[in-house]
């Protein structure tokens, strides 16, 4: 089998960053999977599974919610290797059209304080796996550390 386009990404320089994963015609409809990547692979520790289950209920929450991003938003999930999350959006777009979403939605998440949507057992099969201070704390780090005056490097895949 063919190595697929994620896996060719030279996880070794990549960065904290808001990156195109991929673009792809969905009938005669374009849509964008972005790399929302929050920690250095293979160079520090992991995002915990509790606060990356935490941000995917927040951060899908909040993005289906929000009156421009709604409609537009197929899927916000972790990675499976817990460094960060895809967004998947209708649209052909950049790291600059999403930017102001993701920064509303950290911002949000870093200091959200009720419950967590969707953390029942009628609504997820693991609600008990969920970390909110942690997932707050991923929140903020991942603003001051990268979102804060994001600099092109940080959008555009190392090679």
């Amino acid at each position: 089998m063919e190595k697929i386009a994620s896996f060719t990404v030279n996880h070794i320089d990549l960065e904290p960053g808001v990156y195109v994963s991929r673009r792809d015609m969905v009938g005669s409809e374009p849509v964008t999977t972005f790399d929302i990547r929050m920690t250095s692979p293979n160079d520090e520790p992991v995002m915990d599974t509790a606060a990356v289950h935490c941000l995917e209920h927040l951060g899908a929450t909040f993005l289906r919610n929000d009156p421009e991003w709604g409609p537009r938003t197929v899927y916000f999930g972790p990675m499976g290797c817990r460094t960060g999350f895809y967004l998947v959006a209708a649209g052909e777009l950049g790291p600059a059209d999403v930017l102001d979403v993701l920064t509303r939605l950290f911002t949000w998440a870093a200091s959200y304080d009720g419950p967590v949507p969707g953390a029942a057992p009628r609504d997820c099969g693991n609600y008990l796996d969920i970390n909110l201070p942690m997932a707050r704390w991923e929140a903020r780090r991942y603003l001051d550390r990268c979102l804060t005056g994001i600099d092109e490097a940080h959008t555009v895949y190392p090679v």
